[in-house]
């Protein structure tokens, strides 16, 4: 009986190009994607268009119009790709993204949950938490570590009020 190529395996190989198929494992030195989805990728180089991957591990990373759960990478670029999240020595990304913990990021033109990085630039760009050692650019967060601390103790103090509100309530005698 033959394996389907949908959901098939490609291990071990020099390059995989990959264009309209459904793989769930790709190991190889360079990965080519054209309109494929893979469920885990691990390479030294990744080229994804109009792709989608839930797992990459790669040193480098060059993702137009794709979309990726979970990346770790070296250098990571993305150009209007939305990601979930992102942990890479250097990253460059352009559109939405959950989260990018990098040595130096660089957030262009999009709206990201979480930066965290030494070197951080952003250009029109917006964040929910950034946190950075060096931040250069036009961004608007919606928290910065200060703002992140204050919303943190005031969480933790309503919590506690509310447990012993609730222990005076409804505790045992």
């Amino acid at each position: 009986m033959s394996v389907p190529e949908e959901l098939s395996r490609i291990d071990h190989s020099q390059v995989a190009n990959l264009s309209q198929t459904d793989v769930q494992f790709v190991q190889a030195e360079l990965v080519r994607m054209y309109h494929a989805d893979a469920e885990v990728i691990t390479a030294d180089e990744v080229e994804l268009e109009r792709s989608a991957v839930g797992n990459l591990k790669a040193n480098r990373v060059n993702a137009r119009m794709s979309a990726m759960a979970n990346v770790t990478a070296t250098e990571f670029i993305a150009e209007r790709a939305p990601t979930g999240y992102v942990r890479a020595e250097r990253a460059a990304v352009n559109g939405y993204t959950g989260a990018v913990v990098a040595s130096s990021a660089e957030i262009r033109q999009g709206i990201t949950g979480l930066v965290a990085g030494n070197n951080v630039r952003v250009e029109d760009a917006r964040t929910v938490l950034l946190i950075g050692r060096n931040v250069t650019g036009n961004v608007v967060t919606l928290m910065d570590s200060r703002s992140a601390l204050i919303a943190g103790l005031t969480g933790g103090l309503f919590a506690g009020l509310l447990l012993l509100l609730g222990k005076m309530l409804f505790g045992r005698k």
